[in-house]
């Protein structure tokens, strides 16, 4: 790595004055293990499970299902009504739930969308609040400050970033900050220009992160919570691999790894972090494919990335192969070992999430329109399929909380 800074699912839908509690779709029998090292997030039973849709096909809006934690069953238990959900996120209290919407014309202008919901709890049931212009086409990618004060947005076709303030009933407010990335890649296909395609915040809240598809970087900002603004850090990027084209990142829980999965190229890469200056160095890079994968004529391009809680694990979704990648990490390098491959249990796996307590893993399959339940062994890491699947056309976005 250069390391130079050069849904068929039946529409349950809320109401302002709550829900309608749906049956479950289709569920099958899991095996419950005891804890071993991963953590524990609460001794709550019930897990909240939003999945985000594309919606020009059945699916209209934000699918909300309740997973039992004891056996990773999952029941439906509603529906809001919401224009291509493809990536949500609660704020960190988890008081407000908000969702892209992945267009290019809001209000007659070239921008997709960023709405705001209420969440309540214990039952996940969201209710509409406002919208705003995301800033540019094909918003794909949100994230909440650990303040809770900003959200940050990646607009994937407009190749731009914007910040907008959250006030604190929960509404979002203009822009507060928008930058715009410039340049070409390597792929004249699909980096013939800036693709902004994943945020994060620093473990310190210092910086903000966001990995561009199209021009082959991972851009580092300084952010200023109080005000909700974003400057060029020095350096500005790390540069990947030519044509690699970074689309997720994450940061191992100990703040001193972040890991990119690649799509166009089909790898995941390591970089150590530099909490102090906010930089990023290129440390390693490996396929997410086994040497003997036998792929389809479209080949095969990477997507979602989700690390263990316990930090032993990482893992990303191969569409194409339609598997998830199963890496081993380091706890001292932060490098990977690949240990397996699961199968996602449908074609082209797009997101998934693992729980807050370690023990589920659910995939959405975009193209076979169902979401599958997986257990994970804390050992190993490996994921055995528990036959509860669930029905929801175009699944592109899993999140998954314990209710507070």
């Amino acid at each position: 790595m250069n390391t130079s800074s050069t849904i068929g699912a039946p529409c349950f839908c809320f109401t302002a004055a709550g829900f309608l509690l749906a049956a479950a779709i289709l569920s099958g029998p899991a095996t419950a293990r005891a804890a071993d090292d991963a953590p524990q997030a609460s001794a709550a039973k019930t897990a909240l499970v939003y999945i985000g849709p594309y919606t020009n096909g059945k699916s209209r809006g934000i699918y909300l299902f309740h997973m039992d934690l004891a056996t990773g069953k999952l029941e439906a238990a509603g529906m809001t009504p919401a224009s291509d959900p493809s990536y949500v996120t609660t704020d960190p209290n988890q008081r407000f739930l908000f969702a892209v919407g992945e267009g290019g014309n809001f209000q007659g202008k070239k921008a997709g969308s960023v709405s705001a919901f209420t969440l309540q709890s214990p039952s996940g049931a969201l209710e509409a609040l406002n919208q705003e212009s995301s800033g540019g086409e094909a918003p794909c990618h949100l994230v909440v400050d650990h303040t809770g004060k900003n959200l940050l947005v990646a607009n994937y076709t407009g190749g731009s970033v914007s910040v907008f303030p959250i006030d604190s009933d929960g509404r979002l407010g203009p822009a507060s900050a928008f930058v715009q990335h410039k340049g070409t890649g390597a792929d004249p296909q699909r980096q013939e220009h800036a693709h902004a395609h994943g945020v994060v915040l620093s473990p310190d809240n210092r910086f903000a992160l966001v990995a561009d598809l199209g021009l082959d970087r991972v851009y580092v900002y300084r952010f200023d919570a109080e005000h909700g603004t974003i400057t060029p850090n020095d350096p500005p990027w790390l540069s990947t691999a030519p044509g690699a084209g970074p689309r997720h990142i994450a940061f191992h829980p100990n703040g001193k790894f972040l890991y990119a999965i690649n799509e166009l190229n089909s790898t995941v890469a390591l970089m150590d972090y530099d909490a102090e200056h906010g930089r990023l160095t290129g440390k390693q890079a490996l396929s997410t494919l086994p040497a003997d994968a036998k792929l389809p004529k479209g080949g095969n391009s990477c997507a979602e990335l989700e690390i263990h809680p316990s930090g032993k694990f990482l893992y990303g979704s191969n569409r194409g192969h339609n598997s998830i990648a199963i890496f081993s990490i380091d706890q001292e390098t932060g490098r990977l070992t690949p240990i397996g491959h699961q199968s996602s249990g449908g074609k082209v796996p797009r997101g998934f999430a693992i729980d807050p307590t370690g023990n589920w893993l659910v995939a959405a399959n975009q193209d076979s329109a169902n979401v599958v339940v997986f257990k994970i062994d804390r050992q190993t890491g490996l994921l055995t399929p528990t036959g509860t699947t669930v029905e929801v056309d175009r699944p592109v976005c899993v999140r998954i909380y314990i209710p507070r």
